[in-house]
């Protein structure tokens, strides 16, 4: 894949699974753009604030002058019904779907021939742990979010998104039940997902859109009784 001369934009670039999809997209030719509300050299800033968006779109466009993707990555909190507040909902729906919606419609009218969008969902947008409700929510946004802008860019961009499962971002090694329980028989690792980034922006995924990439080690499919691959019930 030759991203040469192709503008990326990434936010939550700076780490975990967003880090490591900059990095490749670098390491392929392209040109990236990210905002993190982590300090570094990168645009710092919150992307649940309407004017912190506003502005790194405005810088993006006036330092490239176009966008060819969009990697709307950046994690919403994660916190359930006993104690998630008001505030702290509206948060995460503001980071995990406001934000994506509004980048890309600050963005669209710089969208490049054959430009590409992959929004990074979440396994947990079709299954749950209890107290998640506010992460789970998010993700279940975005996922919906895509079908509805790759009908709204139709011959403008193709987007799609990722529901990734569990992956180490500490790149820790995993062995023994956290390993054996997923059908691959390992936990993910940041780059399972980079992979399947690059893979959707590329012209070899040109006929695809409106489309939706579980990346789990196959654990959505997997039908769990006691005792099966080390799951235990605790009481």
């Amino acid at each position: 894949m030759d991203f040469k001369n192709k503008v990326a934009v990434v936010t939550g670039g700076a780490h975990g699974i967003g880090k490591c999809i900059a990095e490749e997209f670098r390491k392929h030719g392209a040109r990236v753009a990210i905002i993190d509300i982590q300090p570094g050299e990168h645009f710092v800033g919150d992307i649940a604030r309407k004017e912190v968006l506003e502005s790194f779109a405005q810088k993006v466009v006036e330092q490239y002058g176009k966008v060819d993707y969009i990697i709307n990555n950046a994690p919403p909190l994660m916190k359930g019904l006993n104690e998630c507040s008001w505030e702290e909902f509206q948060c995460a729906l503001a980071v995990g779907v406001t934000a994506p919606f509004y980048l890309v419609k600050l963005l669209s009218p710089h969208l490049a021939e054959g430009a590409a969008i992959v929004n990074i969902s979440s396994s947990r947008d079709r299954m749950s742990q209890p107290q998640t409700e506010s992460y789970t929510a998010a993700k279940g946004g975005i996922a919906a979010l895509t079908h509805a802008l790759s009908v709204s860019l139709r011959g403008k961009a193709r987007v799609n998104s990722i529901s990734p499962g569990w992956i180490d971002t500490d790149l820790k090694s995993h062995e023994g039940p956290d390993a054996t329980q997923q059908p691959a028989g390992r936990v993910g690792l940041p780059m399972d997902i980079a992979h399947a980034a690059l893979f959707l922006c590329s012209d070899k995924a040109g006929f695809i859109t409106g489309e939706n990439i579980c990346i789990d080690g196959g654990m959505t499919r997997q039908m769990i009784y006691h005792g099966d691959h080390g799951w235990t019930l605790e009481k």
